[in-house]
């Protein structure tokens, strides 16, 4: 039995191969029901937090298939059906961190399911012209074969929630508008006690970090700074490094793949963070800001949620070369307070986070 809410829990996850953002997100709620079970449909353990890797972890089909667990993205038509298989007939409490299918799991009698939702599938939804220019002819094939049975099947799997969390006012719109349900807001945790602990360098550069991903417009900030002088690092890895090493001026450098103590130097390097992309949330700004690292950010998406103008950070309003230039240009002439930028951050703390989580799923259970 689950030591938090006296229930027998699962928790849910889409699939656990990296430690991204909602990973992190996950390893609070391991931390939250330390005597849950784990339900997946991939799993890397060599590449997972020690926190989610003492419990017990249970994988789907999809895990056993040639390269399932390598490229477990394109195994997603068939993760409805391969989900089928679990049995959850002997909990009282489903928890899933969700942007997938995993939330459609059927529930026995009796059970809640809470679902944290980071997105609805954004790959069919409001960002499936984004992803099919940037897809492989496979890749486009598959999207358009696929496309309408995962959106029908994401529509009815959210009738399987009892109560959804959005990890963003931004994405609480979002599930409002696709699933026709309301949302409470809480926001993703970040270590603002690792970043917090960012130590005192002098600020030399601006930084671009996070994965390299084509709807996270890194293109644009590093053709921005390709026209100045000043110094970007693009701190990353993902598919659009070659075109960014091969766009990037002299004045742009990189650090692929950064671990965590690195990318803490780099944020304590940092004039500021550069943040070009629409993120459902997006816990990089959080971290630099932890670390005293105020930001550039375009006006849009969970950075409006984090970021305070004129505070901790700027916004720019068109994502052009143009816009973030001029915000570049009016940044130079401002000054922010790295113990504004701490404290700001301080609300997102995983303390915080458990705090919230822990009074909904005993309001749900009740």
């Amino acid at each position: 039995m689950d030591r938090e809410n006296g229930q027998k829990t699962a928790l849910l996850h889409y699939w656990l191969v990296a430690m991204r953002g909602g990973e992190r997100v996950f390893e609070q709620l391991c931390r939250l029901f330390p005597e849950a079970d784990i339900y997946t449909h991939a799993c890397c353990r060599d590449r997972l937090s020690a926190e989610i890797t003492r419990h017990p972890i249970r994988e789907s089909m999809i895990a056993r298939l040639p390269g399932g667990r390598r490229f477990c993205q394109c195994c997603l038509p068939l993760m409805p059906a391969a989900q089928k298989r679990w049995d959850f007939s002997e909990y009282e409490l489903l928890f899933s961190s969700e942007s997938g299918p995993v939330k459609g799991v059927r529930k026995p009698a009796g059970c809640r399911h809470i679902c944290y939702c980071h997105t609805p599938m954004r790959y069919v939804w409001d960002l499936y012209d984004e992803y099919y220019r940037n897809a492989s002819l496979p890749g486009r094939l598959a999207m358009r074969l696929f496309r309408d049975r995962l959106r029908r099947y994401d529509l009815e799997s959210a009738e399987c929630v009892d109560r959804f969390i959005a990890n963003s006012r931004f994405v609480a719109e979002r599930i409002r508008r696709i699933y026709g349900r309301d949302a409470e807001v809480v926001h993703p945790p970040a270590d603002i006690g690792f970043f917090g602990a960012a130590p005192e360098m002098e600020r030399g550069y601006f930084l671009l970090a996070g994965q390299l991903t084509a709807y996270k417009r890194p293109e644009l900030a590093v053709r921005a700074f390709s026209r100045l002088d000043d110094r970007l690092i693009v701190a990353g890895s993902g598919e659009e490094l070659p075109r960014l090493r091969a766009i990037a001026g002299k004045n742009v450098e990189f650090v692929v793949a950064p671990d965590d103590e690195t990318l803490r130097k780099l944020y304590a390097g940092a004039r500021a963070l550069v943040f070009p992309g629409i993120e459902d949330f997006g816990i990089v700004p959080v971290e630099a800001q932890a670390a005293g690292c105020p930001v550039i950010a375009f006006r849009a998406g969970g950075a409006l949620e984090s970021v305070v103008e004129g505070r901790t950070g700027l916004f720019f309003d068109e994502q052009s070369e143009a816009s973030l230039l001029g915000a570049v240009e009016e940044f130079k002439g401002r000054c922010f307070l790295p113990a504004e930028l701490r404290r700001n951050a301080a609300r997102f703390s995983g303390e915080i986070f458990r705090d919230k989580i822990s009074r909904i799923v005993a309001e749900t259970l009740k």
